[in-house]
């Protein structure tokens, strides 16, 4: 809506446009949706000023209450946006400013309107099982700096009278404590570290995080061969001649901490390094006195020594999980990515932590079938783009994972990529009856092997290696609090997406409902083969909803 009085433009948009500041807006407004109790909704409102402006307030008028959040999106640079040999299914190749970070707007400040740019602010509604059924009004304004009216937006929300069911999936994406400690500035596992892991936990545990790559010693990952990242070593050692003991003190700390914010599982760090399974991670313990490393890349992974160590150390924390109750809520590594060549070492390792874990289960992410048909690993965790071996051959609890190199044809949530091609995995992972999804990089603020750290706000590419958008879905917040980024919500609303899928399914069935999603598709839908459009998934999200409001009557 433009005010009549000015040249001020608005308009409502749906969460999948990305509005860019050096384009034409040419998406159509969009002004109606639908949501079920319990879900977060978000809709954006577009915005462009005829000159500079400062101190635009916005704010938002709704039934709904302070359950309205308003956030201005930002702009993060991208010099990498995409892989050289990119598919068609982007919106740019160009490096540039891209719409990602969802900032507070501080009432002081309001946003700002540049000349003839567009951009726009971000609008939540948080939901419960209490909210009122019924069609709402989500009213939001803009106001220069002497409270003259600038320009509104009209959107309607209905609240359908059935409550999203909770998720079954499990969810991760691998959470980095030595970043946050050095981008902070704070000692590892001070008072202030803890504060921050359980502010960032607890924001993706609002979005569907629920589990946690859980440091038993400094996970092997992303490191450079002979390199080290800052230690965050949740475990005690003492070593005493050949003898060790282990402390769970930090551990147990690490535990409360996550059962406080709502994370249900544990997946221990890997034991072996990663891309194949050669050497031990960093292990430090007090040996007579003198606090050192005892194992790192310098150990043979298949040696006496470290053979010896995991002996005596999964013993004691299967003792220790048992006694906690947490049997069924822990899950392992053995090494990251291993490849055909690797798997020797794969062997003896995945040998020995079965000897001592049972039938705890080991998941690891990998593209070769072989390492799940040998019995290497039970839980085999594919990327969406080598999946079709394990699903054609039936492989229970399926899960999967996508990282830099999924990049072609397949979801995936690079800065440059439609939202919509993030949100569709949720549709997949119903299909195909996925039980967990991992990623690599909820806030990996470092250039690849942690060479050294970057600062997030200007360097998105992890050192002009991955595509802007794969290594963090988080930015640092100056207050200790994490900066949430369009890609995050918009992978929730996947989530939520499998969610409201699956409480369809009890109401219609699921051959009737697969049936549904496949309507007028000319092809069936697969990981890599679906519609590429954002109005297809919106569609399809509120012939659910509508399903489900006739069913309970």
């Amino acid at each position: 809506m433009t005010h009549p009085d000015a040249l001020f433009e608005t308009r409502c948009l749906h969460s999948l446009e990305k509005v860019f500041a050096d384009e034409p807006l040419r998406a159509v407004p969009y002004l109606r949706g639908s949501a079920l109790k319990g879900e977060t909704y978000a809709f954006q409102v577009a915005y462009r000023a005829p000159r500079l402006t400062k101190q635009i307030a916005v704010s938002a008028e709704s039934p709904f209450g302070d359950r309205v959040s308003l956030r201005s999106v930002g702009l993060s640079p991208a010099e990498l946006p995409s892989q050289y040999d990119h598919d068609d299914n982007i919106l740019r190749a160009t490096p540039g400013l891209y719409p990602d970070p969802l900032y507070p707007i501080k009432d002081e400040k309001g946003v700002t309107g540049f000349r003839h740019q567009w951009r726009s602010v971000w609008v939540t509604v948080t939901t419960d099982a209490d909210t009122p059924a019924g069609i709402h009004p989500v009213v939001v304004r803009f106001a220069g700096e002497d409270g003259e009216p600038l320009g509104e937006e009209r959107f309607e929300l209905e609240i359908v009278d059935a409550e999203l069911p909770p998720q079954t999936l499990i969810h991760t994406e691998w959470f980095h404590g030595d970043c946050l400690a050095t981008y902070y500035g704070v000692e590892v596992f001070s008072d202030a570290h803890w504060t921050l892991i359980e502010r960032y936990l607890d924001t993706a545990v609002h979005h569907g995080m629920n589990m946690v790559l859980t440091p038993l010693f400094t996970p092997p990952l992303d490191t450079a061969v002979g390199g080290e990242r800052p230690t965050v070593q949740l475990v005690d050692v003492t070593k005493d001649g050949a003898c060790y003991v282990f402390g769970f003190e930090r551990l147990e700390r690490w535990i409360a901490m996550c059962d406080r914010v709502g994370i249900r599982y544990f997946e221990f760090s890997h034991l072996f390094t990663q891309w194949g399974a050669k050497h031990a991670p960093k292990i430090l313990a007090d040996d007579n006195g003198t606090y050192r490393r005892i194992f790192g890349w310098d150990t043979d992974s298949a040696g006496e020594a470290y053979r010896a160590f995991l002996g005596a150390f999964l013993p004691c924390l299967v003792v220790f999980l048992r006694r906690r109750g947490l049997m069924d809520r822990s899950y392992f590594h053995i090494s990251d990515e291993p490849l055909e060549g690797h798997m020797p070492w794969y062997r003896s390792a995945s040998e020995l932590m079965q000897a001592h874990l049972g039938e705890l289960p080991i998941i690891d992410a990998l593209t070769d079938y072989a390492y799940y048909e040998q019995g290497l690993v039970r839980r085999p965790i594919p990327s969406n783009d080598h999946i079709g071996p394990f699903l054609e051959r039936g492989v229970p609890e399926l899960w999967t994972y996508y990282c830099c190199a999924q990049y072609k044809q397949v979801s995936n949530r690079f800065f440059n990529m439609p939202s919509a091609r993030n949100r569709v995995i949720g549709i997949q992972l119903y299909k195909f009856r996925i039980a967990g999804f991992l990623h690599w990089g909820y806030n990996f603020w470092n250039a690849q092997y942690s060479i050294e750290a970057i600062d997030p706000y200007r360097v998105t590419d992890a050192g002009c290696t991955f595509p802007s958008g794969d290594a963090f879905l988080v930015y640092p917040g100056a207050d200790g609090t994490p900066v949430e980024s369009i890609r995050m919500e918009v992978f929730y609303e996947a989530l939520q997406d499998l969610r409201a899928l699956q409480l369809l399914e009890g109401f219609v069935g699921r051959d009737r409902l697969l049936a549904m999603i496949e309507d007028g598709l000319e092809e069936p839908l697969t990981f890599s083969a679906y519609p590429r459009d954002a109005a297809w998934l919106l569609g399809l999200r509120e012939s659910v909803n509508a399903a489900i409001k006739a069913h309970i009557g």
